[in-house]
């Protein structure tokens, strides 16, 4: 836990000292530009950090790099993390572009108990008594946020790949991170997709059809690629690599399938997001289509009216999340992420990766898979 605990505090470091390097070319080119780095300081300085413990894992997996424990001190420990420390703050980086992305895509007002970045533009526009439309502005510096944090993450990865001792490992980093920036884009089209075109798709598929989003919109991102990404960069055969998709790839599932729940179910003090979210935004989880298997006629009309629904009512939501668990839906649902995680965790049984990292992988597996926030 110390070393983990270390690792996150390298990420914070190397992502502010990135930031300071910014500021300047920023400014630079007017003072009217601070907010691009304040807002982006904002959205870096919180967050668990999955990605980044996933992806110092999967370099300490292989051994090479992983001789050099996040928790040693001297010059010599922390030049040989440089890459793996880099990389991983870049995919923090990304997380944050795609979070504010995700934020303008699903109208939320809030991210992690504060403003989201488009309503913090709005608000900085109203106070300033701009011209135009408040909304139209936050919408527009908003993306351009989410842009500017996307190509800081790939210049932030490409210092990191720099500082690779072995370039062909470093090649094959950057090719798995260019997959993962693929894959997690498709997979948000495929998100506000479903939430379109559901009804015109066979009933039997649904549940498949949300499977499908949520493995490229999250599973992939979130556990998968940031561990293939360190492994790779720490120099990791096909086998070993094989070995890190066979436990990430189902992880990344319970992962996102506990998220659905915290979106439906989640204590908005704790998960900083309104209760209820997901179905005011009207996602299409396979939380919802496990619930439609089992509604009556009247109940699945009734949640097919109210789902995105911005304006829902606390009693609506009260009356959508009752109907749900009523449906078994719920209980499915943590027999899925049960499921998975032990499919995870099985992927790790004679695999090439050390004992002690595979206790590491385990701990996180049941943080993700877990958690309440």
């Amino acid at each position: 836990m110390a070393q983990s605990n270390h690792l996150i505090d390298l990420v914070h470091s190397r992502i502010d000292e990135f930031l300071e390097t910014r500021l300047p070319i920023v400014t630079t080119i007017s003072s009217d530009l601070t907010p691009l780095v304040e807002f982006s300081r904002q959205f870096l300085s919180g967050g668990k950090r999955f990605r980044a413990l996933f992806c110092y894992w999967g370099w300490q997996s292989v051994g090479t790099g992983g001789s050099t424990g996040a928790n040693g001190d001297s010059d010599h420990a922390l030049t040989a993390l440089v890459p793996v420390i880099s990389a991983a703050a870049a995919l923090e980086i990304f997380h944050a572009a795609a979070l504010v992305h995700d934020d303008i895509i699903d109208n939320s007002d809030t991210r992690r108990g504060a403003a989201s970045a488009h309503k913090l533009f709005e608000g900085m526009h109203g106070q300033s008594g701009w011209a135009g439309s408040q909304v139209a502005f936050g919408r527009a510096a908003g993306i351009l946020l989410g842009d500017l944090l996307l190509g800081w993450s790939d210049e932030l990865l490409d210092e990191g790949l720099a500082a690779a001792a072995d370039a062909s490992a470093a090649a094959r980093a950057r090719i798995e991170f260019n997959r993962m920036r693929t894959e997690v884009t498709v997979g948000q089209y495929l998100d506000i997709f479903e939430e379109r075109a559901w009804f015109s798709q066979p009933e039997t598929e649904l549940f498949d059809r949300a499977l499908r989003v949520i493995v490229f919109k999250s599973a992939k991102y979130s556990v998968q690629a940031p561990l293939v990404i360190g492994a790779a960069l720490a120099g990791a055969g096909p086998d070993h690599l094989d070995a890190l998709r066979a436990f990430g790839l189902p992880l990344g599932i319970a992962f996102q399938l506990r998220d659905d729940l915290l979106g439906v179910f989640g204590d908005a003090s704790v998960t900083g997001k309104p209760s209820g979210d997901d179905l005011r935004e009207g996602k299409r989880t396979v939380l919802v289509a496990l619930a439609r298997e089992n509604l009556t006629d009247t109940a699945r009309e009734n949640l097919d009216a109210l789902l995105g629904d911005p304006l829902l009512t606390e009693a609506q939501i009260g009356m959508l999340q009752r109907a749900i668990v009523d449906s078994g839906a719920v209980e499915r649902i943590e027999a899925l992420i049960d499921s998975n995680v032990a499919e995870a965790l099985a992927a790790l049984k004679g695999s090439p990766i050390s004992g002690a990292v595979t206790t590491r992988l385990m701990e996180l597996a049941e943080t993700v898979t877990r958690r309440a926030f």
